[in-house]
This record gives C-alpha cells, structure tokens and sequence, in this order.
C-alpha cells in the first residue's frame, strides 16, 4: 500500500477515480442504509441503485453545479447521493441546513468512526475517500474537550505568525516566479503560479528547506483528486513530515512543527504529524483554487476588474465575492449522525455521512434569490467553514491570495487573457474544482540577472510531477526533501504596490 517517490519527479498521470465495487446503498424513507449489491453499473446519467446520484464518475465531474441543482430540485435541501463504491451519504445543498450541521456537533458528530459503512467493512483500504475521512488522531475528527485541547494547539500555533512575515514570504516567491516567466510576454498561470505559490510559502510556515515545495506541490494535488495513487501521495507527504519533525526535534525553530511539538496541549507524535499534514493540504488546495478564480474572474470580467481598479472594492472584497460564488472546496466531508434526527425534512439515521456542501450552499435562492446581484465584503459565505470547526488557517490563505495577486497585477499591470474565455476548461474532483489552465499574456518583463528562482532554476512550462520510486530507492539526506521510501501512512487502521495604496483609502 505504500508507494514511495523517485528522484526523477515525473508521475505518471493515474486514471480517473475507480468505482470499487462494494456493497451499495439503498435510500428509503428512514434514511440511508448500506445493503445489497449494486448490478446497475456506472451509467452515462451518473445513477446508481435506486435512481441515486453519484457524486463521482463522468456527469458529476463535467458539471458539478449543475448536479447540485438538479440535486435541490428532486429533493431540497439535503439530498440523498453516492459516493465512490456507491457508498450511500446525504449531500446538504441548504445554507441554513450547512450552518446547523456545522454549529450542532451533538447531532453531527466530526468522528468519522461512526460511519456505517465503516462499522459494516464496507470500505476498502485503498479506497480514494480514505486519505480524506479515515480517522486521524487531530482537531478536525474529535469533539467536545478533546477537540478544544487540540484546536487550541493548531490556533495558538498559527497566531503566532507575523502576518506581515507571511505576506514577505509571498512576496518574494511570487517575484521569484513571476521573474521565472516574465521575459517571455506570456504564462500559463495555474501551472506556472497559483499551484507552486501557497505550498512554497506554507514550507516556510512549518520550517521546511524551500526544496520540499515543488514536491509537496505534486503529491498534494494528487491526495486531493483522489485518484488511484493518492494513498501514495499520502504516503509521501507523511514521510516528509516525519522527517521534518526529527530534525526540529535536534534543533526546534519559530515555525509551525516546532510550536506543536512544544505546545502546553501535549500533542503526541501522530497528533503533531496529522495537524500538519491537513495544514499543508487544506491550505494549498483551497489557495491554490482561491488564486486561480479570482486572476479567472479579473481577467474575463470588465466590470469586476473596473470595480476593482476604480476604487468601488478592495481586493479584500473581491475575494470574498470570489468566495461566494467559486468556493475553493465543493464540499467538506464530513458529519456522522450521533443518533437519528432530522435535517432539511429528511430522516438521518445513526452513523449516516452527511457531505457540507460549500458549493450548493453559497447559492441557495434562500439567501442568493439573485446571484448576478455582487457580495462584496459578505463574509457570511461557507468558503471556510462555520461552528467549532471553521477554519483557523483563513487568514493565512487570505493572506497569500491576496498578496500573490497583488504582487502579480503590479509586476505585469497589462496582463490579459490569452485565450478566449469560453475555451476554458476545469476537471473536477468530489471535493473541488480546479481550473486546467489560465494562459495570459503581458508585456515582457526582463529578468535581473543572478536572481534564484522560487523552485531552485527556471521554472518549467509545465508543473513538475513525481513518480513511485523503486524499493531500493535511497533515503533522502537531511536538508533535503525525502526520496526513499516513505513511512506507512496513519490510515485507520500563497514598492508599495497599486492595490495596497486602492486599499489603504478604504481603510481609514
């Protein structure tokens, strides 16, 4: 199960997510339940037993929005749906049902132990919803006092971070990179900025040798696709951590790891190795998705961008409405059941997943009757989250997008689309939807000599990947990011500028 990484950082591209064939699940009125084989196979209209949706497969993946809709129409707010092995959960399309799933965690427990199909072994090891909802000893699976001894650990951490070391940090990798592609009048953006940016700051954050970034940048974007080699992936960010923390171990620093390890909460090894390691893959992905909407939605919208540059909003502001209406992660999962309830007029048993949708939320006509209608500074969206569980690395995300983005207008300020907007495309995965490319072209700006680049050279034209490694693979030296193979993974078993002077005005 565990497939180390090469030297070479070339990965082969995996095929999409598999439908294992498990025992499925069958709806009725008393809520969802996990018997019977499932003869219906993958259809083109995406169905499974009983006329069910899945959130997985070609029509889920093509149009996810337009899934949601179709999922609020037949049943409201929560719906009924499949996950991957049509595995049976309810999907929450409502705002007002999202924020109660979130605020009432004596209802909706974060223990993902509680799944039926868990209890049931319906869920193989190598499923691709394990490195997501198997059990982790952190903060984001507890409740009650052991979820606040450990948040407290993580919060603590992450407030003792200058914000302004953070937005130099961004700084300089997004001049770093920018610097990479300037000469040549052009860019392809997701692959060339918005993927390496966040997890190249984020290694500074947890005190990693800046060489760890091209590869975390690879292997996190596979764990969240959830494909076939994401327990790899995982694997290999965990041996990255593992490593990291013998060194800080020998010779602690201001960083993230050192401050978890020393933390007044007593976090034991694992405990300080899986906080990591959703620090880094939910700050990279959603980031990642943040920058690349937001440079999509200035580039092919005139009168956002006029907005913007006439002083009606400040780049604050416009991320949030691009939070409103893109949200970085489709949907969380997720909540078990502590007993059988009610939510959004559907009966949830005991040890039923109910699925946040962030997404479907965001634009429910019960409180977005018009989205044309702009958000501006709203801040009541689900983008991060709600209850005890929101998310407490938003600043530091808001933080590197709005940098990244800053530092970008102002390097290149006659930056525009270089294809036409309807050409375009996203891939999506159960749990988000990324942008596949955003070429733009600007005037060419000269690169000063003897300047690094963020990645250590120039940068490719396309992201670099990264390739099991063969067993006999040797380990990585200390300083440097790990190569060998990986340790068993715990599965259960991103000149004052423009904008700032746009934004200074708003401000006082």
């Amino acid at each position: 199960m565990t497939t180390p990484f090469s030297d070479d950082l070339s990965l082969t591209p995996p095929p999409g997510c598999p439908a294992h064939r498990l025992d499925t699940g069958e709806f009725d009125t008393g809520g969802l339940a996990t018997h019977g084989p499932d003869t219906h196979g993958l259809g083109a209209d995406g169905l499974g037993a009983d006329g069910l949706r899945r959130l997985y497969g070609p029509e889920a993946e093509a149009d996810p929005a337009g899934l949601y809709e179709k999922l609020r129409a037949e049943h409201g707010e929560v719906a009924p749906v499949l996950l991957h092995g049509d595995l049976p959960a309810w999907l929450i399309l409502g705002h007002s049902a999202n924020l109660t799933a979130m605020r009432t965690p004596s209802r909706f427990s974060r223990d993902s132990r509680r799944w039926t199909a868990f209890q049931q072994g319906l869920v193989t090891p190598d499923s691709p919803l394990m490195p997501v909802i198997a059990w982790q000893p952190l903060c984001v699976f507890a409740d009650g006092e052991e979820h606040k001894r450990l948040r407290r650990a993580v919060t603590d951490s992450l407030n003792r971070f200058d914000r302004r070391g953070i937005r130099r940090y961004v700084t300089r990798f997004a001049d770093q990179l920018i610097q990479d592609f300037g000469p040549t009048g052009q860019a392809e953006l997701v692959a060339r900025f918005a993927e390496h940016l966040p997890m190249l700051v984020m290694t500074q954050v947890v005190g990693m040798p800046e060489e760890y970034g091209p590869r975390l940048v690879d292997a996190a974007r596979d764990l969240m696709k959830g494909t076939e080699t994401a327990i790899a992936s995982n694997d290999y960010v965990v041996a990255t951590l593992r490593r990291l923390m013998e060194r800080k171990r020998v010779a602690p620093g201001a960083d993230l790891v050192s401050w978890l390890m020393q933390h007044s909460a007593g976090l034991t090894d694992d405990e300080v190795l899986e906080h990591l390691r959703v620090v880094l893959l939910a700050a990279n992905e959603t980031t990642v998705n943040l920058i690349a909407d937001t440079l999509k939605l200035l580039l092919t919208d005139r009168r956002f961008r006029t907005h913007l540059s006439g002083g009606h909003m400040t780049l604050p502001d416009a991320l949030d409405q691009v939070l409103w209406d893109s949200a970085p992660m489709s949907l969380v999962a997720g909540r078990w059941a502590t007993g059988d309830t009610e939510l959004g007029g559907q009966q949830i048993r005991a040890g039923d997943m109910l699925l946040l949708g962030l997404a479907a939320g965001n634009v429910d006509p019960a409180v977005r009757p018009d989205l044309s209608k702009p958000l501006y500074g709203n801040r009541s969206h689900l983008a991060f989250g709600g209850g005890p569980h929101e998310c407490p690395g938003q600043d530091i995300g808001r933080a590197i997008a709005e940098t990244s983005i800053d530092i970008l207008l102002t390097r290149l300020p006659d930056i525009q689309l270089a294809i036409p907007e309807d050409e375009l495309t996203w891939t999506s995965a159960w749990l988000s939807r990324h942008l596949v490319e955003l070429p733009v072209r600007f005037t060419p700006r000269s690169k000063p000599k003897g300047e690094a680049t963020a990645t250590g050279g120039t940068a490719p034209t396309t992201p670099p990947t990264t390739t099991p490694a063969t067993p006999d693979t040797p380990p990585a030296q200390p300083i440097a990011p790990p190569t060998g193979p990986a340790a068993t993974a715990t599965v259960p078993q991103q000149r004052r500028s423009w904008w700032s002077v746009l934004a200074g005005m708003f401000r006082h």
